[in-house]
């Protein structure tokens, strides 16, 4: 239904179109309403009224979120699908609402030779993937998503409307640039794209079996080649009998020249290769989930991918679980000054266990073995990609000092706590 007071539509339980818009992409939720606003004065209103009908706010750009934080049971889910334009304007700037998906916006630059560096999925929405980092495959060229950010919209817990940048609200803008959502909600991003048209991508399959060795010869092509190339290394479980354990390398050079691409289809005997020059926008997946199922997803970044961490890395004989290693570096290294920790590493590793929460149990004891053995070889992580958060996992995101500035932010803007649902809860 719509409520004129708020501008904008209210779906309560029974209402038409309920059932999906009370979960997200991994979670199913039952809120006592989900308001989907059309401009920052109603998304105002909407944190008003949850405030004062006392109910627990979550905020949802595009229900990516793998714990789940776009949704709850019995409160107020603020959902931003209707602030989703896309606008370019002179000098290469782009003002993107927090609900458009980052498919839509590559879509809409490439006429205009235009990237934007965001994640590697084209349903993610803007707004989480911003707020928490945005390792995408142009990070080593040109830094995270949240790099190219020049200011943003913020509603806050008062219900104010400010404008957060170097030169207002700098300690706000400071903050939503890795601290999450816990400060406001986030409406709108001015953006500063990059020229870029075509990009090299490759797929190369090798043998499991191979692992140690095939990683091993990956990390040393990456780290001579230059920053236009990202890659990334996943191994893959058994899925049957006819789906044996596999190795596929991931790479994205920002330009035509296959011959950048071709060191890594020597890495072993690879089982196929497929390198072709393809836009930018083409190069962002679609991500689907099977009925029932809920990954366990957890994460750390590497300073140094040494041989020792590549071993570990591969030893663990896990049933279903999907490894990932990503290159990082270059250009995130150089970054501005932001809530975002962790420059200063040359991967980051991600384990996911496959299947349902039924599944998981069993395979906890060695999932969590493997994570200590990773230890000495690991600090930091990334904030988007953890699916049961621990309390190690929030301080390996963020380190003391960090922490300390992000409480001092959210005491200023949101002492009561009104935004809660998120990693960190400052």
């Amino acid at each position: 239904m719509t409520n004129d007071t708020l501008a904008t539509e209210i779906v309560r339980p029974g209402d038409e179109g309920y059932e999906l818009l009370s979960r997200t992409f991994s979670k199913e939720g039952a809120p006592a309403r989900v308001v989907r606003p059309r401009d920052a004065a109603a998304v105002a209103e909407a944190v008003g009224h949850a405030v004062r009908d006392g109910l627990v706010l979550s905020v949802r750009s595009g229900g990516h979120s793998v714990p789940g934080y776009g949704t709850n049971d019995g409160g107020a889910v603020i959902d931003l699908a209707r602030l989703n334009g896309v606008e370019v304007l002179d000098d290469d700037l782009v003002r993107i609402g927090a609900g458009a998906r980052w498919g839509e916006v590559s879509r809409v630059l490439a006429p205009h030779g235009l990237v934007i560096s965001s994640g590697d999925t084209d349903s993610v929405g803007v707004g989480g993937l911003m707020v928490g980092g945005g390792i995408g495959w142009l990070v080593r060229k040109y830094g995270l998503a949240l790099d190219h950010l020049v200011e943003a919209e913020v509603v806050t817990a008062a219900g104010e409307v400010l404008r957060a940048a170097a030169d207002e609200n700098a300690d706000l803008f400071w903050a939503v640039r890795g601290g999450g959502g816990e400060f406001g909600v986030i409406t709108s991003f001015l953006v500063r794209a990059r020229r870029e048209t075509t990009v090299t991508f490759a797929r190369v399959g090798y043998p499991a079996a191979d692992a140690a060795a095939v990683l091993k010869a990956w990390r040393d092509v990456v780290r001579e080649a230059g920053e236009e190339l990202t890659s990334s290394a996943h191994l893959y479980p058994a899925f049957g009998e006819e789906a044996p354990p596999s190795i596929l390398i991931l790479a994205a050079y920002a330009g035509d020249d296959p011959a950048v691409i071709e060191p890594l289809t020597r890495l072993g005997e690879p089982t196929f290769q497929e390198i072709s020059a393809i836009p930018y926008a083409e190069v962002l997946e679609s991500a689907e989930l099977p009925p029932g199922w809920r990954p366990m997803v957890r994460n750390r970044f590497a300073p140094v991918l040494t041989d020792e961490l590549i071993d570990a890395w591969v030893s663990a004989d896990i049933p279903m679980m999907f490894r990932e290693i990503r290159a990082i570096g270059g250009a995130m290294g150089r970054g501005d000054d932001t809530a975002f920790a962790h420059r200063d590493s040359e991967a980051m590793l991600l384990g996911v266990l496959l299947g349902t929460p039924a599944d998981h149990p069993a395979r906890l004891p060695a999932y969590d073995a493997l994570w200590e053995t990773m230890e000495p070889h690991v600090s930091g992580a990334y904030a988007n990609f953890f699916s049961d958060p621990r309390p190690t996992d929030v301080a390996a995101v963020y380190p003391p000092a960090t922490r300390a500035r992000l409480a001092a932010i959210k005491q200023a803007y949101d002492p009561a706590r009104v935004f809660s649902q998120n990693l960190a809860r400052f």
